[in-house]
């Protein structure tokens, strides 16, 4: 029975040793906050032990350009005119606790560059843009 008891115990334990807690690395998908419709994907991953994240698809409509470029961005931004999809919009996410923060994200449509934090809730990613004091944060949905 005590042979028993610490086999079953040592598999716990092997079990519980294995669990990652969830990660914000991997792919995500943006909502419009108007219109509560997948705008994109955004795959997170690690970089020189940060953060970034690249646009990896856009959902268009059949009239929208389905290559667009940004031409929003500043013209001394190294994005400026380049292609959307494959483009880096989020920079330099430092780890802070349960959150990164530090670093910058891009809005293409605008070509505003915002601060920027993010942080899990559930399934969800939380992704804040801050302009000085004022701030706005979407919820993106893990993209299976």
């Amino acid at each position: 029975m005590p042979l028993r008891i610490l086999t079953m115990a040592l598999l716990f334990w092997a079990h519980a040793g294995l669990a990652q807690p969830p990660s914000v690395l991997g792919k995500w998908k943006t909502i419009d906050d108007n219109t509560g419709k997948e705008r994109s994907i955004v795959e997170l991953y690690e970089r020189d032990g940060k953060v970034h994240g690249k646009i990896t698809k856009l959902v268009r409509a059949p009239e929208d350009d389905p290559d667009p470029i940004c031409d929003e961005c500043s013209e001394d931004d190294p994005r400026y005119k380049k292609k959307i999809v494959g483009m880096e919009i989020m920079q330099d996410m430092v780890k802070s606790g349960t959150e990164y923060t530090d670093g910058k994200i891009l809005d293409p449509e605008s070509g505003k560059v915002y601060g920027c934090k993010i942080w899990l809730e559930g399934d969800n990613l939380k992704v804040r843009g801050y302009w000085g004091p004022f701030y706005r944060t979407q919820t993106w949905n893990r993209a299976h």
